[in-house]
């Protein structure tokens, strides 16, 4: 696999954004959705719907989530969507919680690591394509949120997160956390999952991680820790495996002492094993060129 093409740029504004996917030279055609992360109610870290308006108008995107698997405010569609409008999503864009109704939409993996199916919002069915709009930072289970991440446990319903973190055992989420398997197969699982969004849209679909607020914790903690070091700026490309490489890499090479922090947390929750398990399924490669965009 020839090295994938990474764009980066240190200018973090919401014209750069748009900037940043225009370079990648990829129309996404049809019906556009643009996975975010709506942010926990009492997150201080998310990235504000203000922030990425420019980019969804560009694309005349439809913002889509899913409903979580532990308690909060996103835990069913009701409060999901109560969520999405006192944060300010459903003022500037059309939202749709994918999984607001049921059945999910499965998706097979045929040569999966842990997974041979992956259970995902069944509204997914109404878009041709996608844009993966992450904001990288790290987790408290995954190690580390990027691309990947958005695509796995992010497009899965509620019942298809549970069925990931449990790496394929269940899909109730009232008994999930008695049920957590060994930590690499969870990450692998993740890897599996992505793989069958990718391969649903079938090359419609691009990425981009914004380098911000980069704490240890997730946006979907309702108490995280403040961020941990400086940001570091803008990420495209249409490799997700490559992008999510290149933001690990970023992290490691910066000058920033806070950086041992969420490293730590990375490399204590085997972060980076999902990426080594992704570009082992081979949907993308960790071989990249970092082309910096002024």
């Amino acid at each position: 696999m020839d090295k994938a093409k990474v764009y980066f740029t240190k200018e973090l504004t919401p014209e750069s954004v748009v900037k940043m996917f225009k370079i990648l030279n990829k129309e996404l055609t049809g019906k556009v959705a643009v996975k975010v992360h709506s942010g926990e109610e009492g997150n201080q870290n998310y990235l504000r719907p203000e922030f990425m308006k420019p980019m969804v108008e560009y694309v005349n995107g439809t913002i889509v989530e899913c409903n979580t698997a532990y308690d909060g405010e996103r835990n069913s569609s009701s409060k999901h969507k109560k969520l999405l409008e006192n944060h300010g999503w459903s003022k500037y864009f059309n939202v749709d919680l994918l999984d607001e109704n049921g059945p999910d939409l499965e998706l097979k993996i045929q040569n999966g690591k842990v997974l041979k199916q992956n259970f995902v919002g069944k509204d997914l069915v109404n878009y041709d394509s996608m844009l993966v709009l992450s904001h990288f930072k790290g987790h408290p289970m995954g190690g580390y949120g990027g691309a990947l991440k958005q695509l796995s446990i992010g497009c899965a319903s509620s019942e298809g997160k549970a069925w990931i973190h449990s790496a394929g055992k269940i899909k109730d989420q009232s008994v999930l956390w008695d049920n957590m398997p060994e930590q690499d197969m969870f990450l692998e699982a993740m890897a599996d999952a992505a793989m069958s969004v990718v391969e649903y849209f079938k090359g419609n679909i691009a990425f981009i991680n914004i380098m911000c607020n980069m704490s240890v914790d997730c946006d979907c903690c309702a108490v995280a820790e403040d961020p941990c070091m400086k940001d570091i700026g803008i990420l495209a490309s249409l490799d997700p495996v490559a992008i999510d490489q290149a933001c690990i890499d970023l992290v490691i090479n910066s000058d920033d002492p806070g950086k041992e922090h969420l490293l730590e947390r990375i490399n204590s929750r085997h972060g980076t094993h999902t990426i080594d398990a992704a570009a082992g399924l081979g949907f993308g490669t960790k071989e990249y060129e970092l082309i910096e965009v002024e």
